[in-house]
């Protein structure tokens, strides 16, 4: 079974920072692409940020210069740091990621629960 456990969420004023974390557990062999994804109320789940097994990064434009996504392979561990934060990022974020489970030979793709960000005006 693999579970992932999201934290580090709250509510801050506009310009303040938030670090998330999502830690992955269970019966996992190997983990190769992590992932951050947001929902904001009567929109579509949008993807905020990816990392490879090897450390390449990517992310949503609205997001550039103000977030960065890294990760701690020993600990199974994805972060989403988040300075300048603005109203508009206001959203539900959920971790992502692709991972192969014992007795697998394939990788497939697992979800946290979504933690709840909000940056007031």
């Amino acid at each position: 079974q693999v579970q992932l456990v999201e934290s580090g969420g709250g509510l801050v004023q506009a310009g303040g920072s938030l670090r998330l974390s999502c830690i992955a557990s269970g019966s996992i062999v190997s983990i190769s692409v992590m992932r951050w994804y947001r929902q904001a109320p009567g929109k579509q789940r949008e993807l905020v940020a990816a990392i490879t097994s090897g450390g390449s990064t990517n992310y949503a434009d609205s997001v550039k210069g103000r977030f960065t996504i890294s990760r701690d392979n020993a600990k199974n561990t994805v972060y989403l740091q988040m300075n300048s934060l603005k109203p508009e990022d206001t959203a539900v974020y959920y971790c992502n990621v692709d991972l192969m489970r014992y007795y697998s030979s394939t990788y497939a793709s697992y979800w946290g629960q979504g933690t709840q960000v909000t940056a007031s005006s």
